[in-house]
Formats: C-alpha cells, structure tokens, sequence
C-alpha cells in the first residue's frame, strides 16, 4: 500500500501473485511494464473524476486495470460518469500512440515495444468489456440510467455484467475444451473474480438502492437552483412506496400525483416527503 496525491494505492491479491510469479520467472520487466499502464490507466480515472470535483479515495490495482473507490456524489450525471470511465482506456491509447511516435523515430523496437504496445490494447479492450466495476460496466449502467429508473437501471446492468462474466470463464475454458490449446488460467481466474463480485453485487441491490435513495437530497438541491421542470410520477393512494420508488429515475426530480379510485388528484407530494415515509416505515401513498 502506498500514497500517492493524498490517494491510498493498494494492490489487489491477484496482483501480488503476477509479482511473485513474475520474479521467480524472470519476468519482471514485463510485470514492471504493466504496473505502469495499469497506474497511468487509474491515474486517467483519478484526473477525470477531479476536473468534476469528485473526490476519489483510494485506487485498487488488478492485473487487468483497477478500481478507483470514489466519494458518492448523488449528483453526477451519466455524462460525467461515463467520461471518468473511459477516461482509463483513453490512458491505454495515448500510450500506444506515444510508443508508435517513438518507433517511428526509431527510439525504441524490439520485443518489448511489442508486449508494451499489446498490453496497453488488451487492457483497454478488456476494461471496455459491460462487466462491473470494469469500465465498460460503468458505461453501461450509465447509459442505462438515461432511459430507464434507477432500480431498473441497477438490475440490468449486473444482469448484463453477469452474462458476460460467464462469457469471459467459458472463454478460457474453450481451448482445453475443443482441445486445441490450453487452459486460459489468468482469464479463468479473472471471469471467476468477476462473476463472484457481480453475483455478491446483485444480491446486494436493495442496499445499493437504498443509498440511492438517501443521496437524493442533492438532487432536490440542484432542482432548487436550476429552476426544471419535475417529472411526474402518477399513483394510486393504496400503491406501495417501494413501488413508486422504484420509478425514480437519477437525474430528475419528482413529483408524485396521487389519484383516487375515480382518476381525480387528491395530493401532489414531492418526492423527498414520499423517502421520509419509506425510512420511516411507511408502506403505502
């Protein structure tokens, strides 16, 4: 574990075996190599989520890329979500295009230009992969919170990480089962880490959706400023709260028209009033 621009950098288990591994294999310019892409990888993260204010706490290093552990902020949009996601993978091309510039001047060639040049491309494509927490993952739940509510949102996007977390493990199992190579044991080892973190993550929903939920002061504090317009949320006085909860999408703000049995409004209730209620132990509108 080391500090770095007042962020603790500390390395996933996974990590420290490819280090061990690499020393007594005599590989460890390689493993050197791909500690510094996998850091200018996060370091990209870290860059974007500041310019948006966005404290970030500490950075995990995996051999595929890391995890960046960020304050919540209820207030970030997609937008921003998305560019502090691919702000890492964008890292990965600078340094391709970099190395290509100094092979081009006839810097640097040899095999080792080569694995350099290849991890960068690997890392990028992996990390753009729709599986949670890698990038791509983010850019999926992100681009999910534009159409639908944010439950829905949560679901589908560890739904999709699922798939292809089991994606990745039938993968590297493919070679030994067609028996045309051999077992992918990284990328085994890698689809399995993934698969168990989303299968713990969705099980892991309702928690997930309840700081969702207590988060939402900001919003309401940013509709107060900006002046937009609410979105509606129409329901019936009997409908569960968890039921229109569920509806809320993460960047608006809403109001919630209850109507009687004869379609008429009898209440227009803010939504901040309706998560008090929740809290609270309230179950119906």
């Amino acid at each position: 574990m080391i500090r770095c621009g007042g962020i603790t950098v500390s390395f996933h288990p996974f990590f420290v075996i490819l280090m061990m591994t690499s020393v007594l294999t005599g590989h460890f310019l390689e493993l050197l190599a791909l500690f510094s892409i996998v850091f200018i990888h996060e370091m990209g993260h870290v860059m974007a989520a500041r310019l948006f204010g966005i404290k970030v706490l500490s950075v995990e290093l995996l051999p595929f890329g890391g995890v960046a552990i960020m304050e919540e902020a209820g207030d970030i949009t997609a937008v921003r979500e998305m560019v502090v996601a691919l702000a890492g993978p964008l890292q990965n091309i600078l340094l391709v295009a970099a190395s290509l510039l100094l092979h081009t001047a006839g810097w640097w060639d040899g095999p080792f230009l080569n694995y350099f040049i290849t991890s960068n491309v690997l890392i990028a494509l992996f990390n753009l992969l729709p599986i949670l927490p890698l990038d791509g993952g983010k850019v999926c739940q992100a681009l999910c919170s534009i159409v639908l509510p944010y439950h829905a949102t949560l679901i589908w996007s560890y739904r999709i990480s699922l798939v292809f977390s089991v994606l990745v493990v039938v993968y590297s199992v493919l070679p030994l089962l067609f028996a045309v190579g051999g077992l992918q044991l990284n990328l085994l080892l890698i689809g399995l880490f993934l698969l168990y973190s989303n299968i713990v993550d969705y099980r892991n929903i309702p928690y997930r959706f309840l700081r969702f939920l207590m988060n939402r002061d900001q919003r309401f504090a940013k509709h107060l400023l900006t002046g937009s317009l609410a979105q509606p949320i129409i329901a019936e006085r009997t409908q569960p709260l968890d039921h229109i909860l569920r509806l809320f999408r993460r960047e608006k703000y809403h109001f919630i028209y209850v109507m009687n049995p004869r379609g008429h409004i009898v209440a227009v209730v803010p939504e901040q009033r309706v998560i008090s209620s929740f809290l609270q132990g309230g179950s119906g509108a």
